[in-house]
């Protein structure tokens, strides 16, 4: 009796590479903030009927900053697991997490530098000060979820 075939697993950079294009997506005019608001604008005003504009400018910011936290968050997520399939083991290194936040932060910088150059949008170091900060909680949680596990040497 045969085993039956491994099954084929995709190289975790190209979950990586993946997560970056949806990210320089997102950085495009399609989601400026006033693109996005006239979609959080009439949802808001659906749910809270009478809320001022002020209000409602102030939920989009918060949703916009939240969504720069949970992007880099889930990309150094990616990038920790990427490096530990390569590294062989679990938990990860503190300097591979921090080299995983710091290839996040980079990337943060080069993607702002890329709104830079659309109509609707420009670079913020703010925004890079908060996709790092995103970075560094993914990387975080993702240590938590490894040391919850039993240790091994393969991720």
């Amino acid at each position: 009796m045969s085993s039956p075939p491994a099954k084929p697993t995709i190289n975790p950079w190209v979950w990586v590479a993946a997560w970056m294009g949806v990210i320089f997506f997102f950085s495009t005019d399609l989601f400026s903030g006033p693109q996005t608001s006239r979609i959080i604008g009439p949802i808001l005003k659906w749910l809270v009927p009478g809320i001022s504009d002020d209000a409602v400018a102030a939920a989009q910011l918060a949703a916009r900053k939240v969504a720069h936290l949970a992007e880099y968050a889930i990309l150094a997520v990616l990038i920790c697991r990427a490096l530990a399939k390569r590294a062989g083991m679990l938990p990860l290194p503190l300097a591979a997490l921090g080299q995983a936040v710091l290839i996040a932060a980079a990337y943060a910088a080069f993607d702002e530098w890329h709104q830079s150059w659309t109509a609707e949008r420009f670079g913020s170091a703010l925004d890079v000060g908060i996709d790092s900060v995103g970075a560094v909680a993914g990387a975080a949680f993702f240590a938590w979820l490894s040391c919850r596990k039993p240790a091994t040497n393969s991720p």
